[in-house]
């Protein structure tokens, strides 16, 4: 169930408030289904199974109270609003207390208020929904819909952690938040979250980075023609064309201001002003939002919008980066050798035994898109032989060979080797070969060294400093 085709059942046996109601709500985008007193709205519920129920307290053949009890008996997700006549709180309170979502008074002054009230009861819903998903997605560690992750290689947990979550929240529309660090693969999670939600619509990608107030409307809401200087014939925007579908908004935290209240409002009202027009446009797309920023932070400083920011986390994902999945590095350079390879019509080289624990010690600022430059690189230059070279992987991650690193695999081993009859390494001699041997081989790289070493760099700084203070 998405917000806007939403089935709302409204029960009165005011014909006035029956057609006001049904009147505000089909505007709005909704299917309405209405009754005259609670056996008929019985009826109808049980033909339309509508997503929120507006009733009346007293009516004839069955009361608001009566109608309650039973819809609860049969469904008791299903929110229920109750219209409570003046002078008859204490029904209303009755009411709650029956299960009944809200209530509110007659007369309705502000039809607005009432289409707000009536769009949080029905996310209200979504998000339990989603949350139960959720919950049984984790429990059951299954994924539904694997094709939708096929474009993402990992075999790392976390990572499966975030297929589930995924697949439990992309049937819904609320906003996701898409964070991580540049590299990661933003757009390939906002394209399976659009793919596991099943929608009709395309999936519609725009880079907000560098667009400036009037070019992100433009962009986004499109123009009617005379809009503006140049503006010759009208343009659909980017919303328009991901009707039905998904709209990603990458690079979210560099949005200019104005902008952020224009996208607040779509996200809020469902609905958005195209360039020169008075005539609001409605829109039914899923926003799908990414950055490499803090947003949390950059709110609290008042750098970005909270109420947008809140806006946009109800679902958040955050993309572990490459040094956190060290696992995927063989599977990744496995694909990008092959892709490469295909790429430069070459024939595909074996991989060095070696590479991927070089690799594996190598910090990615860049994550999965550094490494597969690193390949396209190393590939474009391969000339001749089975075996592609390391050469061009080390040189990429600032690193040099030496005499001393002219192994078969930097994988554990002793640097020196002990006879029967030799004499026992202290310690301290055996750390500073082993502190020099990783240095040779990180090309004097300190965070290379210490990774090779299982430390830290700060640990690897004090160990260093303590070698020199002793000689």
């Amino acid at each position: 169930m998405t917000t806007k085709n939403a089935t709302i059942l409204v029960i009165d046996d005011e014909p006035g408030i029956l057609s006001s109601f049904a009147w505000l709500f089909e505007d709005c985008g909704y299917n309405v289904v209405t009754a005259s007193n609670g056996q008929e709205g019985l009826t109808a519920f049980h033909r339309s199974n509508p997503d929120l129920i507006f009733t009346d307290l007293r009516m004839p053949v069955m009361d608001g109270l009566t109608f309650l009890r039973a819809v609860k008996e049969l469904n008791v997700e299903v929110p229920v609003i109750i219209i409570s006549g003046n002078g008859i709180v204490s029904d209303a309170i009755a009411a709650i207390k029956l299960g009944a979502y809200d209530y509110i008074t007659k007369p309705v002054v502000s039809l607005t208020e009432l289409e707000i009230i009536a769009r949080r009861a029905l996310d209200s819903v979504e998000l339990r929904r989603e949350t139960n998903a959720l919950r049984q997605k984790l429990l059951s560690g299954e994924l539904s819909y694997g094709t939708a992750f096929s474009a993402i290689t990992t075999c790392n947990a976390e990572m499966r952690r975030i297929f589930s979550y995924i697949e439990a929240v992309a049937p819904g529309s609320q906003p996701v938040l898409i964070t991580g660090q540049t590299g990661t693969g933003k757009e390939l999670v906002a394209r399976s979250v659009h793919t596991a939600s099943g929608r009709s619509g395309s999936f519609v990608a725009v880079n907000v980075a560098g667009l400036d107030d009037q070019s992100f409307s433009d962009t986004l809401f499109g123009h009617v023609k005379g809009a503006f200087t140049g503006a010759e014939r009208m343009r659909e925007g980017m919303i328009a064309q991901a009707t039905g579908g998904t709209l990603f908004l990458d690079e979210i935290g560099d949005l200019p201001e104005p902008s952020q209240i224009k996208l607040l409002r779509l996200l809020q009202e469902q609905e958005y002003h195209p360039l020169g027009s008075d005539r609001a446009q409605k829109s039914n797309a899923r926003i799908v939002a990414a950055t490499n920023r803090e947003l949390k932070v950059m709110s609290e400083s008042g750098r970005f919008r909270q109420d947008l920011y809140f806006r946009l986390c109800t679902h958040q994902i955050h993309i572990p980066s490459l040094s956190e999945r060290l696992e995927d590095i063989p599977l990744l350079l496995e694909q990008f050798v092959a892709e490469a390879a295909a790429s430069f019509a070459k024939d595909v080289p074996s991989i060095p035994q070696e590479l991927c624990a070089y690799l594996a010690s190598h910090d990615f600022s860049g994550n999965v898109r550094e490494l597969k430059a690193m390949v396209f690189d190393a590939v474009a230059q391969h000339k001749s032989g089975n075996q592609l070279s390391k050469e061009c992987f080390l040189k990429s991650m600032g690193t040099r060979t030496s005499a001393s690193a002219q192994v078969d695999c930097p994988s554990v081993m002793l640097p020196f080797q002990v006879e029967p009859t030799d004499r026992i390494p202290t310690l301290k001699e055996a750390e500073q070969l082993l502190i020099r041997l990783a240095m040779e081989r990180a090309g004097g790289n300190q965070g290379v060294a210490a990774r090779y070493l299982g430390i830290t760099r700060q640990g690897l700084n004090k160990m260093l400093h303590r070698t020199a203070t002793e000689r």
